[in-house]
């Protein structure tokens, strides 16, 4: 990708339909796992801010991948402040995810041009970061406030809403199939996509075909549900 601007970015996220979502505190295995996930499919990739330091962590990775592949796209989750949002903008996030909204975090990210997506659990969160100038919405946490029953509730009176829950998604076919059906145009993918099982082995071309496959099976489920 030529460009990482918000349009750009968000284009590259509705596209990946599935975002890999990772925290770990060791650089090298960061390193690895993002490019497993870039050979695979998923250039943008959710980095957790988790654990001491991470932002330092973070900073060293992003680093990392403007030299050795610029198409990975970084960004960071777990934000809930602007202090927070600003400095990983400043260590080169080019995405922002919450688990909650917060409308400085909001403000900050549209002052930079960033994409935003806060964690929302109900119609009127939803609408409060319409407003707020949200494009893509994260509803968190996916399954406990209410699956894809509560996604097709709001695409009901809310259809030009983009959803992209995390939590309770999981890299199967029926599940994705639940999700992708209820309406959601994106969902982001933990520890069920980039195993523990992977990760403890270093299987590093395990994950990219992980990633590879769940990557596949959704492009395949959505050609199915546009017919």
């Amino acid at each position: 990708m030529a460009t990482k601007d918000r349009l750009s970015v968000l284009l590259a996220m509705l596209d990946q339909s599935v975002i890999p979502v990772f925290y770990h505190p060791d650089e090298e295995v960061c390193v690895n796992v993002i490019q497993a996930c870039a050979n695979g499919g998923a250039k943008c990739v959710e980095f957790t801010n988790r654990g001491d330091f991470a932002a330092d962590v973070f900073l060293r990775v992003t680093k990392h991948f403007a030299k050795a592949d610029p198409s990975v796209i970084m960004g960071v989750g777990s934000v809930v402040d602007a202090p927070t949002a600003g400095l990983y903008i400043a260590y080169g996030a080019k995405f922002v995810v919450g688990p909650l909204l917060n409308a400085e975090v909001a403000k900050v990210c549209n002052r930079r041009g960033i994409p935003y997506s806060p964690g929302c659990g109900s119609a009127s969160e939803i609408g409060d970061a319409q407003e707020l100038g949200c494009e893509l919405i994260k509803v968190f946490p996916g399954a406990s406030v209410g699956g894809p029953d509560f996604v097709k509730s709001v695409m009901g009176p809310m259809p030009w809403t983009r959803i992209m829950p995390t939590g309770g998604v999981e890299p199967t076919e029926e599940s994705l199939r639940k999700w992708f059906g209820a309406g959601i145009v994106a969902c982001g993918v933990g520890s069920n996509l980039i195993t523990k099982k992977l990760l403890d082995a270093k299987d590093y071309k395990g994950l990219e075909e992980n990633v590879r496959q769940t990557i596949a099976l959704v492009k395949r489920i959505k050609a199915e549900l546009a017919k």
